[in-house]
């Protein structure tokens, strides 16, 4: 909207003229989405503390959880608020990329919204149902797909990590590729979610990372340089990842431990989506896997551990799944297991961004 109304400008004055610029627009859309976390929070917090949206801890879980019974939840309205609004004002709103970006945010947000409000307003322990949110996530990941495939000649061959001469071309394959990367992202930062800042924490980090690869694949001379896929406008990305970076800061800042409020499955169902759909947009979906590595950890967990439990008749791998709490288990303060969590998440950004050189 920014640069719709200012850069026009640039023709009276030459300062309008850095409203051209992605990199100008990205820090302040990160600097936007920051401080309208700081803004929004606290009213947020105080307003979810009045109609008494406190969290639900469940009874299996590790004792030490219980003392968060009744911390307000749905914070992640806080974080979509502050992405929305931020891009909205400086990205360039004539780019494709960043409406799907936003679709998906808000409607993995929406979905996630219906599943809090039926677990904490109307004291329905099963939520929205796995099936109904399944059902959401893949018609809305349907339509990505599908709108890449058949729109703006987009590239449907993959990018393998650490091969610039390897990537083949799966034609009409690349929807339901591009629907298990959403989708499964969505629901890997949900498992993620369950310690203070745990999942915010390589949320940031990941958005980071996606912020260089965004910028770099959408410029014609770097990505030649580079040899990495060349995709036409999407070095907008940068500003929505901007945005996300400085909303998750924000959201920490109230969601460190010990925690004032927790994101609920509205914040972490529309961050997993938005990051899996910047994956897909920049042409880096198989290095998500690094990059969200401790996502990546924590779903499989899960998946090993209840396949285990059903093979061997209640045998399990871990103490408790998801990964955190087993660690938990094994008598780590919560503080360490976070903060080892993010160290984890760095490595793996940092592995991610030599993955430009690595080739």
């Amino acid at each position: 909207m920014l640069y719709y109304l200012l850069y026009p400008l640039h023709v009276y004055h030459t300062v309008f003229n850095v409203f051209r610029y992605i990199t100008f627009r990205t820090i302040y859309a990160t600097l936007t989405a920051l401080l309208l976390s700081f803004i929004v929070g606290p009213y947020l917090i105080r307003r979810l503390s009045e109609l008494q949206v406190g969290q639900y801890i469940r009874e299996e879980g590790p004792r030490s959880h219980f003392s968060k019974q009744g911390t307000p939840t749905m914070g992640g309205l806080m974080i979509i608020f502050a992405v929305v609004t931020s891009t909205l004002l400086w990205a360039d709103l004539s780019n494709h990329y960043i409406w799907l970006v936003l679709l998906v945010t808000v409607g993995f947000g929406s979905i996630g919204f219906l599943d809090d409000y039926r677990k904490v307003i109307k004291k329905d322990n099963k939520g929205l149902g796995g099936r109904y949110k399944l059902a959401g996530q893949l018609a809305i990941t349907l339509f990505i797909g599908v709108y890449l495939y058949t729109h703006h000649n987009f590239d449907t061959r993959l990018s393998i990590p650490f091969f610039k001469t390897i990537r083949p071309d799966i034609g009409w394959a690349y929807i339901p590729l591009a629907i298990l990367v959403i989708v499964g992202a969505s629901n890997a930062v949900n498992l993620t979610d369950g310690l203070d800042g745990l999942a915010i924490g390589p949320t940031i980090i990941a958005a980071a990372t996606y912020l260089i690869f965004a910028y770099l694949t959408g410029h014609i001379k770097i990505a030649n340089y580079l040899q990495i896929a060349y995709v036409p406008g999407v070095g907008e990305i940068a500003v929505f990842c901007g945005a996300l970076v400085g909303a998750g800061l924000g959201f920490l800042w109230f969601n460190s431990y010990p925690a004032q409020v927790f994101m609920g499955d509205v914040g972490s169902l529309a961050l997993g989506g938005a990051l899996g759909t910047v994956a897909v947009i920049t042409k880096h979906e198989i290095l998500l896997a690094i990059v969200g590595g401790i996502f990546v950890v924590e779903a499989l967990s899960v998946i090993f551990q209840v396949g285990y439990f059903k093979a061997t008749n209640g045998r399990r791998i871990f103490r408790m799944a998801p990964l955190h709490h087993h660690f938990e288990l094994k008598g780590w303060p919560e503080p360490k297991v976070i903060v080892r969590f993010w160290i984890i998440a760095i490595l793996l950004g940092l592995v991610a961004i030599s993955t430009l050189k690595l080739r």
